[in-house]
């Protein structure tokens, strides 16, 4: 009970439960409990359930008691070359990609812009146009909220450039800028202080194609068309001394396609001929081929995102498919998997990631 004071006289406020009878602490317990595919009803009981469901509080509880669930969120675009989004939930009994609406219109027409994930939320940052210099704008989705708004911009613009999330911040390296922009130059997003701040090294590549983060360490390489010498394909930032090195020639040689980590080993997609998954050995340095996937399921050029331990080979139209890295077996060299429906629509696949809520 809390007490206030009105025109000099005391008076209590009486608080008001979650559920009436039950302290609040229980009626968290239990609603924390329900299936991340349900909190939207849980929304429309009352505005302090709402209130509940869209807060940090919320988002931490499940959190930290194993109970939050991972939804993959794929950027296209789409005949009309506008940008859009749509989110998968993998625990579904009826899997199928839902669209994200209320894009904001501002980037909807952008080229070369980034999409990343961090806590609860997912950026979309630069991006330039037919007409339009990059921009630095930054655009937030609160996926408890499922609602838009725009962020603090970045230190630099950019457009086509390498995105990543590590140690809780947002790094947004090399690409394309303006003509004052430094192209050799990396910013990183601290989301407590919504500020950025602006880095640069010598050996940042502007023109970059793929990125990861692997054992604590952000990996990018540069397009195949770029000018820059062999030894400084890859490079590998190094989070301790801030540093940017060139990365291991033995990895850099068998990543040639999208990519993702599961338990720390990573899985590349070789898409030369046909669609091969690759996996790195670290112990041994070399590169493994698993199998290869289906040419009936598979439409390239696919994305690649991972829940648990199941990766899902995302390509146009949002054809899936699914398998289990610990359990995929193969026939023929042609590995085991599941599949998911294509849109009615064949949207290319720009970016995908996992969300945890």
């Amino acid at each position: 009970m809390a007490v206030c004071e009105v025109n000099g006289l005391q008076q209590t406020e009486s608080h008001t439960p979650l559920i009436g009878g039950l302290p609040d602490d229980i009626t968290l317990f239990c609603l924390a409990r329900v299936p991340r595919r349900y909190h939207t009803l849980l929304k429309c009981v009352s505005k302090k359930w709402r209130d509940l469901v869209c807060s940090e509080e919320w988002y931490f509880y499940r959190q930290k008691h194993n109970l939050e669930e991972t939804w993959i969120y794929a950027l296209c675009r789409d005949k009309s070359d506008q940008i859009c989004c749509y989110v998968l939930d993998p625990n579904s009994s009826k899997r199928s990609w839902k669209l994200i609406r209320d894009i904001p219109p501002q980037c909807s027409k952008r080229k070369g812009i980034a999409f990343e994930v961090l806590g609860k939320r997912f950026y979309l940052m630069g991006g330039c146009g037919w007409f339009q210099d990059a921009t630095d704008e930054v655009y937030c989705y609160d996926a408890s909220k499922n609602s838009w708004d725009t962020t603090a911009a970045m230190s630099t613009a950019r457009c086509y450039f390498a995105c990543e999330a590590l140690n809780k911040k947002i790094y947004a390296i090399g690409g394309v800028g303006s003509n004052s922009s430094d192209p050799l130059s990396w910013d990183t997003y601290d989301p407590s202080a919504n500020s950025w701040t602006s880095y640069s090294d010598p050996n940042i590549v502007p023109d970059i194609e793929e990125s990861f983060v692997m054992d604590g360490k952000i990996y990018i390489r540069c397009g195949a068309s770029s000018t820059v010498p062999p030894h400084v394909y890859s490079v590998v930032y190094e989070p301790s001394n801030g540093t940017w090195q060139h990365a291991d020639k033995d990895l850099v040689s068998g990543w040639r396609g999208p990519c993702v980590v599961v338990d720390d080993t990573l899985y590349v997609l070789d898409e030369t001929s046909g669609t091969r998954l690759m996996m790195w050995r670290k112990e041994s340095r070399e590169w493994v081929a698993l199998g290869r996937l289906s040419l009936l399921l598979t439409r390239p050029p696919c994305r690649l995102a991972a829940v648990g331990n199941c990766i899902y080979v995302i390509g146009k139209g949002l054809s899936t498919v699914v398998f289990d890295v610990g359990k995929a077996g193969n026939m023929g060299g042609v590995m085991v998997s599941s599949s998911i429906p294509k849109l009615v629509t064949d949207d290319d696949v720009i970016s995908c990631k996992t969300l945890s809520l």
